[in-house]
């Protein structure tokens, strides 16, 4: 793990940040922000991942968006009627233009919807689930579903609108392939209809951005210009803060933060985050694609074996990770939900099953494998709170247990593709974001893979029927007490399978200067659009 830095090494890391930022503009309204990694691409249907849907977020917008509470309000879409139970009406906005000048109307609706649901979106699902529109009239959609969906606006929430003019005219009628590495016009370029127009795409270096005059929403912020920087190594990236180098960091690393709150000039701004972060497991191929097992083990997937899954589980201090890793700033569960409120509140769901050497040894003995074997973890180093670290410290405990965990940390430009062909046996990941509902991660992470984006994320290959009947039960289920039976149900049968294993919920710790007025949002989303940067 590293170590903490010294003051002398944040002042050494602030001058030599002062020397690689001379370029970058210093105007009052300008917002100079840093992360630890960069956005994937500028196309807003390839990816979904946060970064990139929030940098992407600056610049198109969907028929909804979210309020400082979450809550679902109109964005593109001035008004919607639940028609029937299957059929939802919406009413767009008069007026809008895309930054290219070109009005927004049904067509564009039309054509992002099919664009999202194609093959190479990972958003797919989502697309899928508000059904099929058409077009009443220029300004008026009609969404018809072939089921019910109980969250058919959480869904609706997910999808950016795109110009199809624009699309045709730069071919880029479906979402670039990132896996494959994939280049189109949409790597660099953008054209939507929010706050936001980008100037300049630089990956890895620096992506720019100005303020879009003819917005048809009300600014509430003052930034005109918005330059983000990814600055990968947590003491240079705090030190550019510290220094006034940037105005706003989204990542600062937890050990920081009791010292950045005791820093003149600079401001923490926290709260906990819908977001689980958990370990997942090839539990679909016979023999691990990175692992050496002795033996009579040796073509063995001991993955396969719910006793070995949870020996990991009962193996992992979380509370130890809690308080001398996160700083704090987790809120351990054994829920397999980005929230509580996902999993009702369920006292039995959040509770985690005891932290036991003892007993993960007998399990580990009673399915076989008492001498354990080699395997590699894969590990972003740029995505989640301390993911690297996270990753150090279950290889120090699962050693307990005579595993040797070789881990493989990478940038989530490398680490997200590698999933996405299911080239992995054992993976730390994430999920979360502004839905607080279970069918957000249940139907494309949990449940078996199939059609129409179901299961696209279920990179363990993890097959429960029993977990996918009831999670696919719930997904059409109208009645809502029925409805959360049928969730809980479900949640309990993948908890006591140990198809993962969650460690916890992350805490949002933002860093700024102090002039500078950001709302934390529990999704992790830094609307710029609201910020103000003071004087």
């Amino acid at each position: 793990m590293r170590k903490r830095q010294e003051n002398s090494i944040l002042l050494a890391a602030a001058l030599c940040w002062g020397l690689i930022a001379v370029s970058m503009p210093t105007q009052a309204q300008t917002l100079r922000w840093a992360s630890q990694g960069d956005p994937q691409t500028m196309d807003p249907h390839s990816q979904n991942e946060s970064m990139t849907n929030m940098v992407n977020g600056q610049v198109y917008e969907r028929l909804t968006r979210r309020d400082r509470n979450l809550q679902i309000v109109p964005g593109l879409a001035s008004e919607w009627t639940q028609v029937s139970p299957l059929l939802w009406r919406f009413k767009l906005r008069p007026g809008v233009k895309f930054h290219d000048g070109q009005p927004f109307t049904a067509d564009d609706v039309l054509f992002s919807i099919q664009r999202a649901a194609a093959p190479t979106s990972q958003i797919a699902v989502y697309a899928n689930a508000v059904g099929t529109p058409r077009k009443l009239d220029e300004l008026t959609v009609e969404f018809q579903l072939s089921s019910y969906n109980p969250i058919f606006l959480q869904h609706l929430d997910t999808l950016w609108m795109m110009s199809k003019s624009w699309s045709e005219k730069h071919r880029v009628t479906r979402p670039l392939d990132y896996k494959n590495k994939e280049e189109s016009y949409t790597s660099m370029n953008a054209n939507g209809t929010g706050p936001y127009i980008l100037v300049s795409r630089q990956p890895g270096v620096k992506t720019s951005f100005k303020r879009n005059p003819a917005w048809w929403n009300k600014f509430e912020g003052d930034v005109q210009e918005v330059v983000f920087t990814p600055i990968g190594n947590d003491a240079t990236r705090l030190a550019a803060l510290v220094s006034g180098e940037i105005d706003f960091v989204l990542d600062p690393a937890p050990r920081d933060i009791p010292r950045l709150r005791n820093t003149s000039g600079v401001k923490v701004i926290d709260g906990p985050e819908n977001r689980i972060i958990f370990i997942g497991m090839d539990q679909q191929r016979d023999k691990l694609l990175y692992a050496q097992l002795p033996g009579a083990n040796a073509d063995k997937n001991p993955f396969k074996d719910v006793r070995v899954r949870r020996a990991l589980y009962q193996a992992v201090d979380v509370e130890a990770m809690r308080v001398k890793l996160m700083n704090g700033l987790s809120l351990p569960t054994g829920s397999p939900t980005p929230s509580a409120a996902a999993s009702f509140n369920d006292a039995a769901l959040e509770a985690r099953y005891p932290f036991d050497i003892t007993a993960a040894r007998k399990l580990m003995q009673e399915a076989g494998y008492g001498e354990g074997f080699e395997v590699t973890l894969d590990c972003p180093n740029n995505r989640y709170i301390n993911d690297e670290e996270i990753c150090q410290a279950l290889a120090a405990m699962w050693a307990q247990l005579k595993i040797k965990v070789r881990v493989s940390a990478m940038p989530r430009v490398t680490f997200f593709p590698k999933l996405e062909k299911f080239d992995t046996s054992l993976f730390l990941y994430g999920w979360g974001g502004a839905i607080n509902d279970a069918e957000s991660i249940m139907t494309p992470v949990y449940r078996n893979r199939g059609e129409k984006g179901v299961g696209a994320y279920n990179y363990g290959g993890v097959h429960n029927d029993k977990f996918d009947a009831l999670a696919a039960q719930s997904t059409v289920e109208p009645d809502a007490k029925k409805r959360e039976q049928l969730i809980k149900a479900a949640l309990t049968e993948y908890k006591e399978q140990f198809h993962v294993l969650p460690l916890h919920r992350q805490m949002i710790p933002w860093a700024a200067r102090s002039s500078v007025t950001a709302i934390n949002r529990a999704d992790n989303w830094l609307e710029i659009s609201w910020v103000k940067l003071g004087k």
